[in-house]
């Protein structure tokens, strides 16, 4: 269904992505009633969150306040980023090392946090994670509130792992501090 709303057009569909001839522009211009990320010139509908996944969102963002505070490390919550000419992601949680210049930063957030939603496919969000990575993002985090798992993701693939740290920074994300009342 489509609903067109002044100069934006709203797009309702399944979870799936959708054949367009859109361009990056329009894609840019449209709102959607679940959020939705461009990638190769389809629509990809995010995932729904559930609970869990937004309540591990806000824990992260929440315990990297004295980040923000104490280096102006910048943490954002769905902001689109523009990773190429024909690919716009949404991230969960990204953090910049300083404030991007563009609406929809072109340069790669110092850190990156998937938290994986009930409706997430595993082949997805490895080729999320992998373009990350081929993007230049230095550090990306997978949140499992699930399985109460943490991963993080690098050219060798996903690996868990105890805890999660931020080289350079005092800041260390861990399952009993996520997961504590899941």
């Amino acid at each position: 269904m489509e609903e067109i709303r002044g100069r934006r057009a709203m797009l309702c569909f399944p979870q799936m992505a959708t054949k367009t001839d859109l361009t990056a522009e329009q894609y840019l211009d449209m709102t959607f009633e679940y959020d939705a990320e461009y990638v190769h010139g389809e629509i990809v509908e995010r995932a729904l969150p559930d609970l869990n996944h937004s309540s591990a969102q806000g824990k992260v963002c929440f315990q990297m306040e004295d980040l923000h505070s104490l280096f102006r490390l910048l943490p954002c919550i769905g902001v689109r980023m523009k990773l190429a000419d024909d690919l716009y992601r949404v991230a969960d949680v990204a953090v910049f090392a300083s404030h991007p210049a563009e609406d929809y930063p072109e340069q790669p957030p110092l850190l990156i946090v998937e938290i994986v939603a009930p409706d997430d496919r595993h082949h997805n969000l490895m080729e999320k994670l992998e373009e990350y990575r081929v993007w230049g993002v230095q550090n990306i985090w997978v949140v499992d509130p699930l399985a109460k798992r943490l991963s993080f993701y690098t050219a060798s693939g996903l690996q868990n792992a105890p805890s999660l740290a931020l080289a350079d920074y005092p800041f260390e994300l861990t399952p009993d501090v996520l997961f504590s009342d899941l």
